[in-house]
């Protein structure tokens, strides 16, 4: 479960609008307010083109809001707080090895590139990728593809992890598996998610609280608590209380198509 404490993200009347030429504003967002407390997943989910991938952007310093305010906590270490990004696709580089492309966002940002290097060796077995540290990117199935984009994200050593439905791309079976493996590290890892997806099952599953937007311009629909006892198991799925919850945010998601 997460830690208590304040939280380590608030947005507070975030609003995004984009300029069109000869015409009105595009208002991509309008009036959204969350929080993300420390060591919590949270997962934002609503309909195509609600503003969720524009949301991490902002959240991720790639743009600045047109209105409210977004503030980063401070870490344990009183350092600044940052995030570490990963967008939809994996954006691996074909021309470096799996482990050159897990260190970049290191050797990006000024850090050991040696200490890096080492630390992603010793991640390799947890992320299931023993063996691999010099294939290329074509050699790799889409989840290994995918755990090496996240294990590129982790080796930031942010507090909070933004993902950008990661696991979108992926077949029925190689996305259960990895959903399962998430929530391993996760629980290993000191740092908070905002996740996004369009998968109902896979937000219950994954988080500790769920917020649904709304149709464009997208805002919070729902804030809701999921209270299911950790660690989880896929039997949970098939509880009286999963299928209220799903329910609940089925009935958010249709409610505002009606």
């Amino acid at each position: 479960m997460p830690a208590a404490g304040p939280p380590v993200l608030r947005l507070s009347g975030v609003s995004k609008a984009y300029p069109a030429s000869g015409g009105p504003s595009v208002q991509a967002l309008r009036d959204v307010s969350l929080e993300v407390g420390r060591r919590e997943f949270i997962s934002l989910v609503g309909p195509s083109g609600c503003g969720k991938s524009t949301l991490l952007g902002l959240i991720a310093g790639l743009d600045d809001p047109s209105a409210g305010s977004i503030e980063i906590a401070a870490g344990p270490d009183g350092a600044t707080g940052e995030v570490a990004f990963m967008p939809q696709r994996d954006l691996l580089l074909p021309w470096r090895s799996l482990l050159d492309n897990a260190t970049l966002g290191a050797e990006v940002g000024g850090g050991d590139r040696a200490a890096a290097r080492k630390r992603a060796r010793l991640l390799l077995p947890s992320f299931g990728l023993e063996g691999f540290a010099d294939a290329l990117p074509h050699t790799l199935s889409g989840g290994m593809r995918q755990r090496a984009a996240l294990l590129r994200t982790v080796l930031l050593d942010r507090e909070i992890l933004l993902l950008d439905e990661p696991f979108g791309a992926l077949d029925a079976l190689t996305r259960a598996a990895l959903q399962e493996w998430l929530l391993e590290i996760w629980e290993r890892l000191e740092a908070a998610v905002l996740f996004v997806t369009h998968d109902v099952e896979e937000a219950l599953w994954l988080s500790d609280r769920v917020y649904v937007m709304t149709r464009r311009p997208g805002s919070i629909h729902l804030d809701l608590p999921v209270g299911l006892s950790r660690p989880r198991t896929r039997a949970v799925r098939g509880t009286p209380e999963f299928a209220a919850l799903k329910q609940r945010l089925l009935d958010a998601l249709l409610a505002d198509t009606s």
